[in-house]
């Protein structure tokens, strides 16, 4: 059961934030714990790319994920591949998180991150039709909640409505803070989808409709309803929501600037709702993840900081900050951590350069570029606010960890086969399996709050979106074996794909480790040795001090001129040390607790 907070000062994350476990949840990929409420062709028929007919259906949860590619590396052929599987449902729901809710406990959880769950067609939810309710299929009764938002005025709340899958949420929301944990949920206010209620007005009203403001359109002078507007990356199923009173924007900074005013009216009344339903905070989320937020003014932010704050004083924000220059540089964050706007980002910037280090690709540098990378990417920001950065691995916008490692090229460049045809997308090697282990024991052991992308702790592998979506790999399920090349001419290769049990007995013995000893979450991070592939690393809490040493070469290194006493207990092995070791083994850790 969640205690009641310390006050949380307005500048600052709150305190259960700091080294939080955090785990991603893609709820439509995650596990079909309801059969009823599978999505229907009527609902998501306008979805992209909408190539819905009579004859969709389901797709199995267990079938080979390339069972239908084309065998073939011609691009046409390849994009219609990949433009059916955006097509496809699993039938994710929140009854599956539930129903996951002990799993998720036991792996030593203790805060959720959901990717969006409000209404929408898409499989990804960032077209949103309603931000005020959970959409249909991921609860109890999609038809007859159809009814209930049909009897609301969407921009009055004092109509709004509680539907099936709502009280679901909320339920689902008692349950997590009851077993201790938090839960967080993903909002896109930069733009909304094509069946949003107050685009369906303008659609039908022109220039008459009383949202006209909300939206970036060019009307023609001579047609009330012909008329242009700007979409989301230029994708047009997702129109943007109109900025206000803003700054010269250059892409990869922040700017000054506000969305309309009915626009934000809107999303203040919608996050109240989910932060205080009913009028009561305990009920509600604990914060929001908040998409492409730097396409969105700063004085917007400061304000929607001001709203969550005063309505939930422990409430997270957490700012998707990513791509300055694609793929070569990314985002400053400091002007997003000041403590006015977010108080922690996802922290992409990070991984980057530990990617390069432990995968050794082609943006190695070692040791000696990883260390005063990693000083430089905190400089300047406070020690509670380094410790409330949810340091990314993977998530639905990127290769699964295991293929991001196997893959050498630049991180998130040419990512899946359709970019680049040499793109392994087959069951990674035995290397890379250690290789992962190794930046694992660095993420658990270093400041700021663990990420996992569920999935990556079963050894799911996976290119860039759409393959790092596939349904979770459960251990109850027997799957069809996973075609290892599937734009090759004539497939020779097949992958056993299941739940591994080794894999994900690793990450829970690491979380466990993380939360029992308070030095990796308190302690000072110093480094003690670096040197091409050798890393040495001491946390220190008072008199504790906790030792790892990495080895990222495929050889063994000699550490005896480093002259540390390593006498402990080497968790790798779960044996103990009784005499400083001469090398470490090649691709290797060694925890040593002192």
């Amino acid at each position: 059961m969640i205690e009641n907070e310390p006050y949380t000062p307005f500048d600052s994350p709150p305190e259960w934030a700091k080294n939080a476990i955090w785990y991603q949840i893609f709820i439509e990929r995650f596990y079909n714990g309801d059969k009823s409420n599978d999505p229907i062709t009527e609902n998501i028929k306008n979805a992209w790319p909408k190539n819905y007919d009579e004859n969709w259906k389901l797709t199995s949860w267990t079938k080979d994920w390339y069972a239908d590619a084309p065998h073939t590396a011609d691009r046409l052929q390849m994009q219609a591949w990949y433009d059916e599987v955006q097509s496809r449902r699993y039938g994710g729901d929140l009854q599956g998180i539930i129903d996951k809710l002990d799993y998720i406990q036991d792996l030593g959880i203790t805060a959720i991150y959901l990717n969006p769950i409000n209404d929408a067609p898409s499989l990804h939810k960032y077209d949103a039709r309603y931000y005020h309710h959970v959409d249909i299929h991921f609860g109890p009764n999609p038809e007859e909640d159809k009814k209930i938002i049909a009897s609301e005025v969407p921009d009055d709340p004092s109509t709004w409505k509680w539907t099936n899958a709502d009280l679901l949420f909320l339920d689902l929301v008692e349950k997590v803070h009851k077993r201790g944990m938090r839960i967080i949920i993903d909002f896109s206010w930069n733009h909304t989808g094509n069946e949003f209620w107050a685009w369906q007005d303008i659609l039908k009203n022109g220039k008459n409709s009383k949202y006209a403001s909300w939206y970036h359109i060019n009307f023609d002078e001579n047609e009330e309803n012909n008329f242009d507007f700007e979409g989301w990356s230029g994708v047009k199923e997702m129109p943007q929501l109109r900025k206000i009173k803003y700054s010269p924007k250059v892409n990869g900074y922040p700017y000054e600037g506000d969305l309309d005013e009915g626009a934000k009216n809107h999303i203040l009344q919608v996050a109240e709702r989910w932060l205080a339903p009913f009028g009561d905070s305990k009920k509600g989320v604990d914060g929001f993840r908040l998409d492409v937020a730097d396409q969105i003014g700063m004085n917007f932010w400061r304000k929607f900081r001001q709203r969550v704050r005063y309505i939930k004083q422990d409430a997270l924000l957490v700012g998707e900050i990513w791509w300055k220059v694609w793929p070569e540089s990314m985002m400053d964050p400091r002007p997003y951590l000041k403590g006015d706007t977010f108080d922690s980002i996802m922290f992409y910037q990070s991984y980057r350069f530990n990617r390069a280090f432990f995968a050794k690709n082609v943006q190695y540098g070692g040791a000696e570029n990883l260390v005063p990378d990693l000083g430089l990417s905190v400089y300047g920001l406070k020690q509670e606010t380094v410790d409330s950065l949810m340091m990314m691995t993977a998530s639905h916008d990127s290769p699964r960890l295991l293929t991001s490692f196997y893959n050498k090229g630049k991180y998130k460049f040419f990512a899946k086969p359709l970019e680049d045809v040499f793109y392994k997308t087959n069951k990674p090697d035995e290397e890379t399996y250690q290789r992962v282990r190794n930046f694992l024991v660095f993420r658990f052991i270093m400041p700021g709050s663990p990420q996992i992308w569920a999935g990556d702790e079963m050894g799911m592998w996976g290119a860039d979106d759409p393959d790092c979506r596939k349904p979770l790999w459960w251990p109850e399920f027997e799957f069809e074996p996973e075609t290892a090349n599937p734009f090759e001419e004539a497939p020779s290769r097949y992958d056993k794909v299941e739940f591994n049990k080794e894999h994900h007995n690793f990450y829970k013995r690491l979380i466990k480790i993380r939360k029992t000893n308070a030095v990796l979450n308190l302690g000072v991070t110093k480094f003690l040795y670096f040197d091409k592939d050798l890393l040495v690393i001491q946390r220190r809490l008072g008199e504790e001090k906790i030792i790892v040493a990495f080895n990222n070469h495929t050889e063994p290194i000699d550490i005896s001129s480093i002259k540390l006493k390593l006498n402990g207990y080497d968790i790798w092995n779960n044996k103990e040390i009784e005499e400083p070791l001469e090398f470490l083994p090649s691709l290797s850790f060694l925890i040593i607790k002192k």
